[in-house]
């Protein structure tokens, strides 16, 4: 009897998800039009898989689309950060692997999980199936609750966000680049913390309460940041502009390096907490995955320990700053 030969990795067309259903919810307002989504549904069903569509709709609840996720194999959620870290929100603690499809503009949480961008690359990672089980944010305005993976921020990372969005058909992922120089002389006061049930105060620019920790292409934003140790890292800004806090992001990338001691102190500090209570002096517009929202502090945070699975290739390691 001849032995059947390996299937050869770079053959995409192999059905290794026969059997397996996969549901993608996609945003199709999301980036700037040009997303190889159509090709990587193609190459599921090429692989064997009963994919189902569904298309975000105005004024419908994210929970709607995955009243009934526990019947699909994997979950994919196509577009930006907002969309991705909204649908993790509405699977979380549901146990159904979910792929952070790029989408949109930036897609950091795409870009933290090490994931591919071309179609046949993220097929892959689908068929491959490995995933790491993170945690989530949960945050609380109102009254009213939702999640993000990423961060959470009040102050100047939201105002950036708000002075990007009109740059960002033009300019891409560049927009963020471009608004956080704009920010030369940020709104500044006194921030109102109660952090793991202790109060705080102190006198910055903004407030960052993380989960991921990079930035654009992988930079760390501050080191020891893990998406899977049960807690955040709070990032108390009180650099007088954003500017200022570029020899941080070089001290981050010194440690991730291991290239030494920090070089540069006091612009930023940092405080491990499972629940975080932001207020301020002055209203602060807020941000959660990237999308500003109407909103202004104060605001209640808490960590989702091993919330969501996420597909990846990446090891647990990968992903700490």
């Amino acid at each position: 009897m001849t032995a059947t030969p390996p299937t050869p990795s770079g053959d995409h067309s192999a059905p290794n998800l026969t059997g397996k259903r996969v549901l993608v919810v996609f945003n199709p307002k999301s980036g700037s039009g040009d997303s190889e989504l159509p090709e990587f549904i193609q190459l599921l069903r090429g692989a064997g898989a009963e994919v189902t569509e569904r298309e975000l709709q105005k004024d419908t609840p994210m929970a709607d689309y995955v009243q009934d996720i526990e019947t699909f194999t994997y979950l994919v959620g196509a577009g930006g950060d907002g969309t991705v870290s909204s649908l993790a929100y509405a699977a979380r603690y549901k146990n159904v692997p979910m792929l952070a499809f790029p989408a949109g503009t930036a897609n950091l949480i795409a870009q933290n999980l090490d994931l591919p961008t071309d179609a046949a690359a993220l097929a892959d990672v689908v068929r491959e199936g490995h995933s790491l089980r993170l945690d989530m944010g949960e945050i609380e305005v109102k009254g009213e609750m939702t999640g993000f993976c990423m961060l959470a921020g009040a102050g100047a990372d939201a105002t950036m966000i708000k002075d990007s969005e009109e740059l960002k058909g033009r300019f891409g992922a560049m927009a963020y680049v471009m608004s956080a120089m704009k920010q030369l002389n940020p709104k500044k006061t006194t921030f109102h913390l109660t952090i793991d049930g202790e109060k705080r105060e102190f006198e910055g620019i903004g407030v960052m309460i993380a989960n991921f920790g990079m930035a654009n292409y992988r930079l760390p934003i501050t080191s020891d940041i893990s998406p899977s140790d049960g807690r955040f890292t709070v990032i108390l800004m009180k650099a007088g502009n954003l500017v200022r806090l570029l020899p941080n992001l070089i001290d981050s990338v010194r440690a991730k390096l291991n290239l030494g001691d920090p070089m540069f102190s006091g612009n930023l500090e940092t405080i491990e907490a499972r629940s975080v209570t932001v207020d301020a002096a002055e209203p602060f517009p807020l941000q959660y995955d990237g999308e500003l929202h109407v909103e202004t502090t104060p605001f209640n945070a808490r960590i989702l320990p091993g919330a969501i699975r996420f597909l990846t290739q990446a090891k647990r390691d990968d992903l700490e700053t």
